[in-house]
């Protein structure tokens, strides 16, 4: 694999295809014990049949999206490009939305394992993660169909979607610390990772949608990473009030 960060739509992270559909009382036990199994901290583990629907059904969803968009997921197209019933496809995932959701966590992921592979190499925090988080943009103008699926989908989600969406801000908070090299942030470093987070969100809507360019989205990011920096405890005590 390429040290390039990439977004999955063509393998979906290993996804494999089965010749037959997934239909029958191995779907209906599916459907018992992997309700939204991408969303429930509590669910039981997968197995690996399970585990292996799950693969075929966030590769078809991303597929779709980067030949489409949002428009181009159907769920009933989902079903059939996955091979699995179309009620069992709706017991993994109860809507388009959370469909979606998912499969940017899923890219997320994908995104992180290969960033793992070639770290940022800035000489400090905020230059880091504002090299990783621009190479995590760049994928995703690669692909800018499946991108513009998924941050549609972030953005209408509503309560339901709230595992999912959680998920996809743990993803983006774990690659972040990655790159700053943090395994225990302060609260402030917390608090500034999620600044971090809704301005690249943000930026990812506002490119979207026309009104920044590339430019400016990197001059955004590099600007608000430099909180990194200054809620470092050495740079808050350096900087604190005598008394």
């Amino acid at each position: 694999m390429s040290a390039e960060v990439k977004v999955d739509a063509r393998s979906a992270s290993g996804a494999r295809q089965d010749s037959q559909p997934d239909s029958g009382p191995d779907s209906r036990q599916a459907s018992r014990q992997a309700s939204r199994p991408d969303s429930r901290p509590d669910s039981p583990p997968l197995t690996e049949r399970q585990e292996a629907r799950r693969r075929r059904i966030l590769h078809a969803s991303a597929q779709l999206a980067s030949r489409g968009g949002f428009d181009a997921v159907q769920m009933r197209e989902v079903a059939e490009s996955s091979q699995v019933a179309l009620g069992t496809l709706y017991r993994y995932f109860p809507s388009k939305i959370h469909l979606l959701v998912a499969t940017m966590q899923d890219q997320l992921e994908h995104m992180h394992g290969t960033l793992r592979k070639k770290p940022p190499s800035g000489e400090t925090a905020a230059e880091r993660v504002a090299e990783t988080l621009m190479r995590a943009f760049r994928a995703l103008q690669r692909e800018p169909h499946l991108a513009d699926a998924m941050v549609r989908a972030l953005t209408f989600a509503d309560r339901s979607v709230s595992p999912e969406v959680d998920q996809v801000s743990h993803q983006t908070t774990a690659i972040i610390l990655d790159a700053i090299g943090l395994e225990t942030p302060t609260p402030e470093q917390l608090s500034a990772v999620r600044v971090i987070e809704h301005t690249w969100h943000s930026a990812l809507i506002t490119w979207l949608s026309g009104r920044a360019s590339i430019a400016q989205v990197k001059i955004d990011i590099e600007t608000v990473c430099r909180l990194i920096d200054l809620t470092a405890p050495d740079q808050r005590q350096s900087g604190a009030p005598a008394r």
